[in-house]
């Protein structure tokens, strides 16, 4: 339910002066937009540090604790999970609260998780290890509400492009992580801790410093900005007698929320499924730590660095096009997979990299229709609560790519994505046909 106008006005005039000094000028908004970028940006090239230590090793880590394949991904479903109860939470802070606050917080969050985990590696302590991923998946959850931001003041016709902005520079900490595997395993053995608790040890201070980070300069709150303006323009249509074009401006496109939603939980399913399950494949195929940062490395750059290009894409093309392009991604990733020797690196480095690419496609489709379904006043919130379904569409994959893989094999598991992801293509058609 959108806020009543006259009360959105008396809050905007209880606005520090400051902020109401932005809401008032298009150039301190652009000015601020811009600022916005880069502190999220900023945010994003730790926060990818953070990530990619439970990609990297989260399974393998739980392999070595629990002592087999089977339960091997659970880990990996509980910190998508945690980040379930993030995004939820994180969603509702920024909506009454702003951006930083809710960012600051869930990273913060996130960083106290990874501590966990390299507690409960030390202590050999399995109830420890998953209760710390729960709390490491805010780290996850922030990181993807972080992309968000970036769009609170953006022209309508280049969301996409600051959305592809905040996400591709987490491509920097996320490939320098997996790859950093060998050299924080070790610090960590230098510590007397096992050498796959290292790459939490950086997790833990990237999701702090980016915390940090936000909760110091994201000043003033974009999206209380956002908000404000947003108040600011109903007051003035109404005054006007101009309100039927604001309030339709202003109204939630419940299917635009629906697509974009459906395009992301399926990606995310896919993605988690295949993922988690690559580095206990490899290692059973005889590849050491290594050669699995590397073939992560690459695939977590492919979520990532084609951001820019996809952001344009999307724009140009609309974000009904590039989520077909993203099913058919997904659709090649799944059967090279399925089909690749186990001990073939090129091949395994050529499906991870479609798989995060076919995300990426995804990702930024989907977040372009809810940004473009949700008026500022709940905008934030609705953000949270499909960031929920997201989180446990890839707790799902997570959680059940051990049992497949224990049951049957790599093979039939990454057939299964393939599989899952051409339900993107009825999916989108359906609600395209209910549209029109």
């Amino acid at each position: 339910m959108l806020e009543n106008p006259m009360a959105a006005g008396k809050k905007a005039q209880s606005l520090p002066s400051s902020m109401m000094d932005v809401v008032e000028s298009s150039e301190k908004q652009r000015q601020l937009h811009t600022k916005t970028l880069k502190v999220v940006i900023l945010s994003q090239v730790l926060a990818g540090a953070g990530l990619a230590a439970g990609i990297t090793v989260g399974a393998l880590l739980a392999q070595e604790m629990i002592g087999t394949d089977r339960y091997a991904g659970v880990p990996t479903a509980l910190f998508t999970l945690g980040s379930a109860g993030a995004a939820l939470g994180v969603g509702r802070l920024s909506q009454r609260w702003g951006r930083r606050p809710g960012l600051a917080i869930g990273f913060i969050t996130g960083g106290l998780g990874a501590i966990g985990v390299v507690l409960a590696a030390l202590l050999n302590s399995i109830p420890l290890l998953l209760l710390s991923m729960l709390l490491y998946g805010a780290g996850t959850a922030t990181n993807l509400q972080a992309r968000y931001a970036g769009t609170d003041l953006a022209l309508p016709a280049h969301r996409a492009k600051a959305i592809s902005l905040a996400m591709v520079f987490t491509t920097f900490g996320a490939v320098a992580g997996p790859n950093l595997v060998n050299l924080t395993g070790r610090l960590a053995v230098s510590l007397g801790a096992p050498p796959l608790s290292g790459p939490f040890m950086l997790a833990a201070a990237a999701y702090l410093i980016a915390g940090l980070v936000l909760l110091i300069f994201l000043r003033p709150d974009p999206f209380l900005v956002a908000k404000a303006v947003a108040d600011k323009q109903r007051l003035k249509a109404m005054s006007d007698q101009a309100a039927q074009p604001q309030a339709q401006a202003n109204a939630v496109n419940k299917k635009g929320i629906m697509t974009g939603a459906t395009v992301m939980v399926l990606t995310q399913i896919v993605m988690i499924a295949i993922m988690t399950m690559t580095p206990v494949h490899m290692q059973h195929h005889g590849h050491g730590l290594g050669e699995v940062g590397v073939v992560i490395g690459i695939h977590v750059a492919a979520m990532y660095l084609p951001s820019l290009l996809t952001g344009v894409l999307v724009d140009k093309f609309g974000h009904i096009a590039m989520s077909y392009v993203s099913g058919f991604t997904l659709l090649l990733s799944g059967l090279v997979a399925a089909f690749a020797p186990g001990d073939s690196m090129g091949m395994l480095v050529l499906a991870l990299a479609l798989l995060g690419l076919g995300w990426n496609f995804g990702l930024i489709s989907g977040t372009t229709a809810i940004v473009d379904a949700t008026p500022p006043q709940v905008r934030a919130k609705t953000q949270g609560t499909v960031d929920v379904l997201i989180a446990l569409g890839g707790a799902s994959g997570g959680a059940l790519s051990g049992m497949v893989v224990a049951q049957s094999s790599y093979a039939t598991l990454s057939l299964a994505g393939a599989c899952l992801s051409l339900l993107l293509i009825p999916v989108v058609v359906w609600f395209r046909t209910k549209k029109s």
